[in-house]
């Protein structure tokens, strides 16, 4: 090897080292905040784990109170569930079981209570709780929360209020819309059809395979 190169490699080196010595304090730093977001990232994780897990526990509380008939202490419990992906669940749940005790203004407080963000799980408590309205004679209250919803159930929902309250012809237009929604198949699709004919309609023909 020639002496250049020699005098080239050690250069090279003493450049290295320079820079090392100038930037060590970043590096490490860079280090540090590397390993403190990965840690903070793990800790997020089991800190969201447990937090699942501890609200899955408390469902299932929920849901054993409810079997033994404890509804006070199941609707205790539910109260812990706030802010969670279960508490509209254990309203749901609640909910049931209230009106099958027989204490529907109970259920309907219970339905009023939950925030719902899923829009899936929306549709279902507002139906139920048009239904509970309704038994309290509250019609209106239950069409006004009913506003947008147009899938069979409430379409069937929204003709049993509008009957309730004598408007008929509205009646029946909700029927219809009902039984246009539902597979010829449908377990309710009789119901509603005589719902229909009820309120002076004629249920419409399912259309024939082709």
């Amino acid at each position: 090897m020639a002496i250049d190169d020699l005098l080239d490699e050690h250069e090279q080196s003493e450049r290295v080292r320079t820079w090392l010595r100038q930037n060590a304090a970043g590096l490490i730093g860079g280090v540090a905040l590397g390993l403190a977001a990965i840690y903070g990232w793990f800790w997020w994780q089991d800190q969201a784990n447990a937090k699942r897990t501890k609200a899955s526990n408390d469902y299932q509380v929920v849901l054993e109170q409810i079997k033994s008939g404890n509804l006070k202490e199941a609707q205790a419990k539910a109260g812990v569930l706030k802010e969670t992906s279960f508490a509209a669940l254990a309203a749901l749940d609640l909910a049931k079981a209230q009106v099958d005790g027989g204490q529907r203004d109970a259920a309907i407080a219970t339905l009023r209570s939950i925030k719902i963000d899923d829009t899936v799980i929306a549709p279902v408590v507002s139906q139920r709780l048009a239904r509970l309205l309704m038994d309290a004679g509250k019609n209106e209250e239950a069409l006004k929360l009913l506003t947008g919803l147009d899938d069979a159930v409430a379409q069937e929902v929204r003709g049993d209020a509008l009957f309730a309250l004598g408007r008929k012809d509205q009646a029946r237009d909700a029927y219809t819309k009902a039984l246009t929604l539902l597979d010829v198949a449908a377990p309710q699709r009789r119901l509603v059809e005589l719902k229909l004919t009820q309120a002076g309609g004629t249920p419409p023909k399912p259309e024939s395979a082709s």
